[in-house]
């Protein structure tokens, strides 16, 4: 039986993830212990949204959750606390652009802007989505479902099964390339199971009877794959070796690697690794 075998959720879009044992799946994504999935962000002065394609080291930067704080680390640097229930703090609100989406984000102050000017080397500052704004998913490819989102690239999660990470290491392990884990691709939710790449023929998944999941849209792939998430080091990327076989004429010919996916029931429903899950092929 298909089971859940990996469950990440990344805090700050574009910094290190979080590998968990079990999380709340809201429909905007994942939330474990007060911490929802890409709830904060960095931006320029300008307010445009940065991530590993400009300044790939951000893959360095580590976060825990404690009870209280978002722990911020990355090397040599004092640790950045974020209050994750700042709802008694006055916020400062400020235009942000993410992709072609224009909002409103809270943002998060002057000692977090200093600390990640400081890592990255370029002015910047950290948001916060605020609980007053929506986003939502492409409703070119949600159909009637508003399916809401934060600031993910687009959806509001990204599932890969461990065969499709299998096979594109098997060709480049043919190739005489090394394997690569599955956090180049930085899923939220991982499957065993199941072949490679059948999550790009399922209708559904069904986790334990309790919630289901809807495959929307073939996740194209960017630069970020060539991204070591260890080091914040630019190699080869893997997506190169899918190119021959993955390029996805309903994505225009992108090369396409994972299905992004949206809840259509069973919102606030907690999951974990081990749980199976149950495939409805589309015909």
């Amino acid at each position: 039986m298909p089971s859940i075998s990996e469950l990440t959720i990344y805090p700050i879009k574009s910094c290190a993830g979080i590998a968990v044992s079990q999380a709340t799946v809201t429909e905007a994504g994942l939330r474990f212990n007060g911490v929802h999935d890409r709830e904060w962000m960095l931006v320029d002065l300008q307010g445009q949204f940065i991530s590993q394609r400009e300044f790939p080291l951000m893959a360095r930067v580590q976060c825990t959750i404690t009870n209280q704080h978002l722990q911020v680390d990355f090397d040599g640097m004092t640790s950045l606390l974020l209050a994750i229930n700042n709802s008694a703090t006055p916020l400062n609100n400020i235009p942000v652009v993410i992709w072609d989406f224009a909002l409103n984000a809270d943002d998060a102050g002057d000692v977090a802007a200093a600390w990640f000017s400081q890592v990255l080397g370029t002015a910047c500052r950290l948001v916060r989505f605020s609980a007053h704004v929506q986003r939502f998913a492409n409703t070119e490819w949600t159909g009637a479902t508003l399916a809401p989102t934060r600031f993910s690239d687009g959806y509001p999660l990204l599932l890969i099964s461990e065969a499709s990470l299998e096979d594109l290491n098997q060709k480049a392990v043919n190739q005489g390339r090394s394997a690569v884990p599955m956090n180049r691709f930085r899923p939220n939710i991982v499957i065993d199971g199941i072949d490679a790449f059948e999550e790009d023929y399922a209708a559904s998944f069904d986790v334990s009877n309790r919630l289901q999941l809807r495959p929307v849209k073939p996740c194209p792939r960017c630069p970020m794959p060539a991204v070591d998430q260890k080091t914040g080091i630019v190699g080869a990327n893997p997506v190169d070796i899918l190119q021959p076989y993955r390029a996805n004429p309903i994505v225009d010919g992108e090369i396409t690697f994972g299905m992004n996916v949206i809840v259509d029931s069973g919102a606030g429903a907690t999951i974990a690794i081990g749980d199976e899950v149950q495939i409805s092929i589309a015909f």
